[in-house]
């Protein structure tokens, strides 16, 4: 018998050259497409704000542009039909600095993320993330307009932790967490930054990945069950969202 990668196997059979497939789940182990078209999207919006007006360094904040002011999010719009916003918004940045700092997360989280749990799953995790922002930004501002990719972003991150812990390995060890950290202690020294955007959208990337890890993964629950439960959650954090905006007074255009 002769040792070989895949086991003891005889002479003749180490010899020979195994018939290697790939298969592929859902985008599962492919290039992490989705997550190239999402910072496509958001850098081609960024230079349709800055064309409009928008401040490269994020001064005078949402209001110098028609862009970020037409597709920000805030309490009032909300309440005045606007409900798209809740999904604008996250594709909108104040900034080149807001920009690259959200882009450059969203690349390492995509590019980690998206191959490990497939095209379909990376994405809900994202726009349902992005909703919970949208969320818990309205939650926790009642005046002030907001805009960003964080939401989304912050639910990688939460997500990152779930995966990593699902297949035995330690956040803490990998950097994900240590990383996490650090952005919520930002998120809560540095003023202007929207801290239920942030929170509304870790909370979201976490439940939505449990339910794939946990429901489908261990349960073997289908995986268009695990879709349907999380997008209960997006719908749900749209709902939220009309409900606590409903008789908001005008906003405030900030950071």
């Amino acid at each position: 018998m002769t040792s070989t990668p895949v086991g003891m196997r005889c002479p003749e059979c180490a010899r020979q050259k195994a018939d290697v497939r790939r298969v592929s789940a859902a985008g599962v182990g492919e290039e992490p497409v989705l997550t190239y078209v999402l910072i496509g999207i958001n850098v081609a919006v960024a230079l349709g704000a800055f064309l409009s007006g928008a401040s490269a360094t994020g001064g005078g904040g949402l209001a110098n542009s028609s862009l970020l002011a037409d597709g920000s999010v805030s309490r009032v719009t909300v309440d005045q039909g606007d409900y798209w916003r809740l999904i604008t918004s996250g594709f909108l940045h104040t900034g080149l600095i807001h920009l690259l700092f959200n882009m450059f997360a969203l690349y390492i989280l995509g590019g980690m993320l998206e191959p490990a749990l497939g095209r379909l799953k990376f994405g809900v995790i994202y726009f349902v993330s992005l909703l919970a922002g949208s969320f818990g930004a309205l939650l926790f501002e009642a005046d002030a307009a907001t805009a960003g990719a964080s939401g989304a972003v912050f639910g990688l991150m939460g997500a990152a932790v779930v995966v990593m812990r699902d297949r035995g390995i330690n956040p803490m060890e990998s950097g994900i967490g240590l990383w996490l950290g650090l952005n919520m202690l930002i998120t809560f020294a540095i003023p202007g930054i929207s801290i239920g955007g942030h929170l509304g959208g870790l909370v979201g990337g976490l439940l939505v990945a449990l339910i794939f890890t946990e429901v489908v993964g261990r349960m073997r629950a289908p995986t268009s069950l695990g879709t349907l439960l999380a997008a209960a959650i997006g719908v749900v954090s749209i709902a939220g969202a009309i409900a606590i905006s409903a008789g908001a007074s005008t906003p405030t255009f900030g950071f």
